[in-house]
Formats: structure tokens, C-alpha cells, sequence
């Protein structure tokens, strides 16, 4: 077993378990998260940078523990050899219990409270890293651009029809449900293979 492979994610998971503690309490990171907020948004509201602040909280979740997912594929992938599914499905079951040992003990800290919803945060964050490393991020980023188009030509010409029918303005509605349209059939003609 190569140290190199394997001390990376337990460190990463000592961070983890450092930061759970009152050091990353809202009440601390809000010290230094703040005034970044406000100096570069510095015409946000109270509730505004409040809210980011919460974002900013929950993003972490989502990074640190794509991180530690990643740590433990690389770890299983090169350190054992595993086939990349079998070391995705191994990095992913660490993370999430991890995850869930993790907020268990903050509900012992008295500036932490524990929550299912970080957990489920936290296996969102490796489970989107481990998709990224099983499949490659190209073949995702697509999917995901396709999703989000469909979604925009989908979910908005329901609206632009029923504004129309209702004399409501659309306003960006007849931007972006056409360019949705014109972007998918691009990426149709652009893909297509061409017949041997």
C-alpha cells in the first residue's frame, strides 16, 4: 500500500471532522465570510448576504465532500487497482458514512446542529464526483447542458403559450424558449454522425 494513495483522504477526513467543530459554527465562518460578501456585493441587503452566507455554508458541503470522494477513488483506483466502478461504489459508501458520522457528532457540539439535509448534501457531493470519475466529465457536462435545454424549451412554452393566450408579457420567455430550441437543433445537426 502506497502512502500516497491512502494518506490523502484520511487527512482530508481529519479536515473534515475539524472543520465540523465549532471552528466552522456560522457564527465563525460569518467572521470572514461576510465582509468578502459585502465588499464585493456591497449594495446587498442584510438578508441578501445572509442568504449567500447560507449558500456559501452548503456549497461547502457539497465541495468538501466531492473531495473526499475523489481522494478515495484515486486511493482505490490506482492504490488497489479497482475496477473504476467497484472504486466509485467503495469512495461513494466511505463518503456517506462519513457524512453521517460526521453530523452525528456535531449534534454533540453546542454550536452545531446535526441535520439530515447535510447528509444528503454531503452524498450529492460525492455522488457527483463519483459519476464525473466513472464516466468522465465531458460525457456529463453534455447530458446535463441537453437537460437544461429541454428544460428551458419544455418548461417555458407552456408559459409563453398561456401568456399568449392570456395577453400577460412574456419578456425573456420569447428569448429563451426559441434559443433553447435553435441550441438543441444544433447540437442534433452538430452530433450527427455522418453515414459510411
Amino acid at each position: 500500500m502506497r502512502l500516497e494513495y491512502w494518506l490523502p483522504p484520511v487527512v482530508w477526513m481529519a479536515v473534515i471532522m475539524t472543520v465540523s467543530s465549532d471552528i466552522g459554527s456560522a457564527e465563525h465562518t460569518e467572521h470572514w465570510v461576510v465582509p468578502l460578501l459585502r465588499l464585493f456585493a456591497p449594495w446587498a441587503t442584510a438578508m441578501q448576504v445572509e442568504a449567500v452566507h447560507g449558500l456559501v455554508r452548503k456549497g461547502g458541503h457539497l465541495t468538501e465532500y466531492a473531495l473526499l470522494a475523489t481522494l478515495w477513488y484515486r486511493a482505490f483506483a490506482r492504490g488497489r487497482s479497482l475496477a473504476p466502478r467497484s472504486a466509485a461504489a467503495l469512495a461513494f459508501a466511505i463518503s456517506v458514512v462519513w457524512a453521517i458520522l460526521d453530523e452525528t457528532r456535531q449534534s454533540f457540539v453546542p454550536s452545531r446542529t446535526a441535520s439530515a439535509r447535510d447528509v444528503a448534501l454531503d452524498s450529492i457531493g460525492a455522488f457527483l464526483a463519483m459519476l464525473v470519475a466513472t464516466f468522465g466529465w465531458r460525457p456529463i457536462v453534455d447530458r446535463t447542458i441537453t437537460l437544461l435545454l429541454w428544460t428551458a424549451l419544455l418548461g417555458g412554452l407552456p408559459f409563453l403559450i398561456l401568456n399568449a393566450l392570456t395577453e400577460v408579457p412574456s419578456g425573456l420567455l420569447w428569448l429563451t424558449v426559441p434559443l433553447a430550441a435553435l441550441l438543441l437543433l444544433a447540437r442534433k445537426l452538430l452530433t450527427r454522425r455522418p453515414r459510411p
